[in-house]
C-alpha cells in the first residue's frame, strides 16, 4: 500500500476537524491511527469521543495549556520539540498506517522548531504511512512534499461578531 502525505491548510475552519474525519474513515476501516496535536493541551470534545475508540486511535497533546505568543517559551518549545520525536517513533514504528500531525504546520512559524527538522520527519516516513499535516501558512516546501493539499479559506465566520469557541462544533 502506498502511502501519501495530505496537508490541510488555510485561515478557515475545518483543518482539524477534515483530519479527524480521515481518522474516524481510516478506523472504520480497521487501520491503527496515530494523532498527534501540537499547541493544544485542552480537553476537548473531540479527545472525549476518540478515548471510545482507543483500540484504533491513539492521540496525544504536545502543548501547554493557553496560547503561544509570538516568541514561543522554552517549555513550549521542550513540548514541540518533544512531540516531534514522539511523532518520529509513530511513524517509525510500523504500528499505525495513518499518523496526524495537527497544527504541525505551525511548528515552525512559531518556532517551536524548524521547518528543517519537520521535512525530515516527513521524508523519513516509511512506505505505507499515510501521513496528515494540519495547520495555517504551510510553507511551499510543505506543499511540495505533498501529494494532496487542501486549503481552508474563511469566507464567513461567526467568530467576527463576538461568538466564541463553543463545545461540540469548535471544542
Amino acid at each position: 500500500m502506498a502511502g501519501y502525505v495530505h496537508v490541510y491548510t488555510g485561515d478557515g475552519k475545518g483543518k482539524t476537524t477534515a483530519a479527524l474525519g480521515l481518522a474516524l474513515r481510516a478506523a472504520g476501516a480497521g487501520w491503527r491511527v496515530f494523532i498527534g496535536q501540537f499547541a493544544k493541551a485542552a480537553a476537548s470534545s473531540e479527545l472525549r469521543a476518540l478515548a471510545r475508540l482507543s483500540d484504533l486511535i491513539t492521540i496525544c497533546q504536545f502543548g501547554r495549556p493557553g496560547w503561544i505568543g509570538p516568541k514561543p517559551s522554552p517549555e513550549d518549545m521542550v513540548a514541540a520539540r518533544e512531540g516531534l520525536e514522539r511523532c518520529r517513533q509513530a511513524i517509525a514504528s510500523g504500528q499505525y498506517q495513518l499518523v496526524i500531525l495537527d497544527e504541525v504546520i505551525l511548528g515552525p512559524v512559531l518556532r517551536l522548531f524548524s521547518l528543517e527538522e519537520l521535512l525530515a520527519l516527513i521524508d523519513g516516513r516509511p512506505d505505507g504511512v499515510e501521513l496528515v499535516l494540519t495547520g495555517r501558512y504551510a510553507p511551499p516546501a510543505i506543499l511540495e512534499r505533498a501529494d494532496v493539499v487542501t486549503e481552508m479559506r474563511e469566507l464567513k465566520h461567526y467568530y467576527r461578531q463576538g461568538v466564541l469557541a463553543r463545545t461540540g462544533i469548535e471544542m
